[in-house]
């Protein structure tokens, strides 16, 4: 992955290395501040959103991770596991937040979208 800043130059402000799979998204913190990347390899890392520099990994999803989402004010957490989608795989190709927090939608392979309440 590549930090870009356009407005600033045509190079990349920095390479961001540490997947061992291909990336299959990447989410910036409304804020800015925070850069989240899901992966084929099963794991969510978090950089800095202004220098690209890796800051931590979230494990121990069960197949790979293709959507990320931060909460509106990018500091909600949820209270609980969700359990997975009703399929022989268990997966889980959308996610987002609802605009006040309370709430989360997730879609899965077993064609059915979940409406999580906070």
């Amino acid at each position: 992955m590549f930090l870009w800043e356009p407005a600033v130059s045509k190079h990349p402000k920095t390479r961001m290395t540490g997947h061992q799979q291909l990336v299959n998204h990447v989410y910036f913190s409304p804020d800015g501040q925070w850069v989240a990347s899901a992966s084929f390899d099963k794991s969510v890392k978090l950089w800095n959103g202004t220098t690209g520099k890796f800051v931590a990994a979230f494990r121990g999803h069960v197949g790979p991770v293709y959507q990320i989402r931060f909460g509106i004010s990018g500091t909600h957490k949820l209270k609980q596991d969700l359990p997975g989608h009703e399929d022989e795989f268990g997966k889980v190709f959308a996610v987002d937040w609802s605009p006040d927090g309370e709430k989360v939608a997730s879609g899965g392979r077993d064609r059915v979208l979940k409406l999580w309440m906070g």
